[in-house]
C-alpha cells in the first residue's frame, strides 16, 4: 500500500449563501484546493462529489459531480457520487485515500457541497423529516424509555426535529448512565462557541457563555438552540497524492494520512458504550496508523448537538467513559487545553452543510498540522484525529468514519 498525503485543502465560509448555488460553492472549493496544491485540473485523475440534499432540494439526481467538476477541466477521471447522510464528504475522502493506496489513482480531489438555505421553507423542513428518520426516534423512545433520565416538571416530549429528538434522547440517557448534566453539556457548547470567534469561515462567530446556552430557547430538553448545529450552504475540498507523486511535485506543506476507517451500527444495547459504533471504529484506525488516544494532538469530532460531541469524545478514547462533562469544564478539550476539540468551533458554530461537513473537518485538521490556523492555532499539532459520523439508525449513528493525519 503506498503512502497518501493531502496536498490541498479549501473551505467557503459557512452559512447561508441565498446569491450561490451548489455548483458555485462546488467549484469555489475545488478551485480553491487546486491552487492550495498547485496542480492543474488537468492533472486530477480520480473525483469523488459528496452530497446529501441536492437532489431533493433542486431537483437535479442525474450526475451532479460531474456538472460542477467538467467545465473546472476535470475530464477523462475516473468521477464518483457519494452519499452517507451527514458523513458524506469523509466517505468520499476515504475511498479518495483507498484508490491512491492501492495504486488505482495518483492525484485524487475529493469535494462536499450543500445548498441547505432555501426560500421553499416546507420543502426544507420536509427534508429534515425523513419518514425513516421519524419511525426510528420511535423506536429509540420505546427501547430505553424507562432507561432515560426523566424530563422536569412542565416541560414536555418534542417533535421538532427528528435528529434533535435524536440527541435529546441519548443526552437523557447519557445523564441516567453517568450524572451528566445540562450545565456540562452547555460547557462543551460553550468552547466550541469560542473557538468559533477565531474561525473566519464559520457561520457564528460570537463567543458564549454556559448561562447564555442554559437560557437560550429550548430545541429539545435538554438540548438548546446553542448546543445545537444550524442549517447551512457551503463547500469544501481536498487534494490527495502518492507519495511518489509528492516527490514529483515538491511539495513541503503536505500533511500524511496515517489511517482512515468506517463502520456501519450495530443492534447493540442502548447503553452499551463499549460497543459504539464510534469506539470500534476508532480501535480500528488506531490499530492501522500504529498509535493509541494519547499520541492525538487535536481532535475534530461530529457535534450536530453538543452531546453528541462528547459521546464521540469518549468514544475515541480522549477521556474515561461518562467524564466528558467534567473535562470540558475543567478545560481540558479548550484550546490550550490537553487535548483540544474542535478548534474550528465544531457543527454548533462553524455550521453544518451535511455534504460538506466532513471535509470541512479535514480542511481544519491540516490547517492545525501546517501551523496555519492563526489565533485557534493548537500548540505543537502533530497528530490529528477526524470522527464524522452519518445518520442515526438504531441506538447509534448510522455509520462512523474516523480519519488520522500527520503533520509532514
Amino acid at each position: 500500500m503506498r503512502e497518501v498525503y493531502i496536498i490541498g485543502v479549501a473551505m467557503t465560509p459557512f452559512g447561508r449563501h441565498s446569491d450561490k448555488s451548489s455548483v458555485t460553492l462546488t467549484q469555489m472549493a475545488a478551485k480553491q484546493a487546486l491552487d492550495d496544491a498547485g496542480v492543474a485540473a488537468s492533472q486530477i485523475d480520480s473525483a469523488y462529489y459528496a452530497t446529501v440534499m441536492q437532489s431533493f432540494l433542486s431537483g437535479e439526481h442525474s450526475i451532479p459531480g460531474e456538472y460542477a467538476l467538467r467545465p473546472l477541466g476535470i475530464a477523462n477521471a475516473h468521477v464518483m457520487r457519494v452519499e452517507g447522510a451527514c458523513a458524506s464528504s469523509t466517505l468520499a475522502f476515504q475511498q479518495a485515500v483507498t484508490r491512491i493506496a492501492c495504486g488505482l489513482s495518483d492525484i485524487a480531489l475529493t469535494v462536499g457541497t450543500e445548498k441547505l438555505y432555501t426560500e421553499d421553507r416546507e420543502r426544507r423542513f420536509a427534508a429534515f423529516q425523513q419518514p425513516m428518520d421519524i419511525a426510528e426516534v420511535a423506536r429509540y423512545r420505546e427501547k430505553t424509555g424507562d432507561m432515560l433520565a426523566p424530563l422536569p416538571a412542565g416541560v414536555a416530549e418534542t417533535s421538532i426535529n427528528a435528529m434533535m429528538d435524536f440527541y435529546a434522547m441519548q443526552a437523557r440517557l447519557h445523564m441516567a448512565s453517568y450524572g451528566t448534566t445540562a450545565a456540562q453539556i452547555a460547557a462543551v457548547a460553550a468552547k466550541d462557541h469560542v473557538h468559533s470567534q477565531w474561525n473566519e469561515r464559520a457561520q457564528y462567530r460570537k463567543a458564549m457563555s454556559v448561562a447564555d446556552i442554559l437560557a437560550a430557547p429550548l430545541v429539545s430538553w435538554p438540548l438548546t438552540v446553542p448546543m445545537c448545529a444550524p442549517i447551512s450552504d457551503g463547500a469544501a475540498a481536498a487534494i490527495l497524492c502518492s507519495g511518489e507523486v509528492l516527490k514529483r511535485l515538491g511539495r513541503s506543506r503536505a500533511v500524511r494520512v496515517l489511517a482512515v476507517a468506517s463502520l456501519s451500527g450495530s443492534d447493540r444495547k442502548a447503553d452499551d458504550y463499549a460497543n459504539h459504533v464510534t469506539r470500534l471504529t476508532a480501535a480500528k484506525a488506531y490499530n492501522a496508523a500504529g498509535i493509541g488516544p494519547e499520541d492525538v494532538s487535536v481532535a475534530e469530532v461530529h457535534d450536530a448537538s453538543s452531546i453528541g460531541e462528547m459521546i464521540q469524545i469518549e468514544a475515541l478514547g480522549l477521556c474515561a467513559p461518562g467524564q466528558s462533562g467534567p473535562e470540558a469544564q475543567r478545560g481540558l478539550f479548550s484550546i490550550g487545553g490537553k487535548i483540544p476539540v474542535n478548534p474550528s468551533g465544531g457543527l454548533v458554530s462553524k455550521g453544518h452543510p451535511m455534504g460538506a461537513t466532513g471535509l470541512g473537518q479535514i480542511y481544519e485538521l491540516v490547517t492545525q498540522l501546517r501551523g496555519e490556523a492563526g489565533q485557534r492555532q493548537v500548540a505543537s499539532a502533530r497528530i490529528a484525529v477526524a470522527e464524522n459520523s452519518g445518520g442515526f439508525y438504531g441506538v447509534e449513528d448510522g455509520l462512523s468514519c474516523v480519519s488520522i493525519l500527520q503533520s509532514g
